[in-house]
């Protein structure tokens, strides 16, 4: 632990500004001179070791260099534009929905009921938030539901009619 500073020293009566400034004690170290002879300890290989890759002119040490293998950029596909569903390697085009089955409408709630985004949240069938929900036709629904969903695919639209329910598309 330091002793404090006598407040009387010549330091603490000179006012602080840009002509007093200096780095922190050790931030600051003099430049490493390689080559420069045995005696200076960066002498000879000058600290790249001997022989391989790294002790050559030229060396790649940046960053993302994989050693000579072909690199993740050249390995990933070339594909090209939204209109393909595999065209982007991640997919920044593809539309997200979150499936709601015509199964588990019939096994959740009575007949007669509405089915809306909130009462499905809370059976637990659709937790995504922000994420469109769409009723897909696996399985069948035997009651009327009155169903309000972001899409139907045509099979389950078909199948709720014919159990004498209603679609209704929900709009954000």
């Amino acid at each position: 632990m330091t002793p404090p500073k006598d407040p009387s020293s010549a330091d603490a009566e000179q006012p602080i500004g840009l002509n007093t400034l200096k780095p922190a004690p050790g931030s600051r170290k003099p430049r490493k001179r390689v080559g420069r002879g045995h005696g200076s300890g960066m002498g000879k290989t000058s600290g790249r070791g001997h022989k391989g890759a790294g002790s050559r002119a030229g060396s790649k040490e940046r960053a993302r260099f994989e050693g000579g293998q072909m690199p993740i950029h050249m390995r990933m596909r070339k594909l090209r534009g939204p209109h393909m569903k595999k065209s982007m390697p991640f997919e920044m085009f593809r539309t997200q929905t979150q499936a709601v089955n015509l199964r588990d409408l019939d096994a959740r709630f009575d007949s007669g009921a509405d089915v809306t985004l909130e009462s499905l949240k809370d059976k637990g069938l659709c937790n995504r938030k922000g994420v469109a929900v769409k009723i897909l036709a696996k399985g069948e629904v035997t009651k009327p539901l009155t169903v309000h969903a972001h899409a139907f695919s045509a099979s389950a639209r078909a199948a709720i009619e014919a159990a004498g329910g209603t679609c209704h598309i929900q709009s954000d």
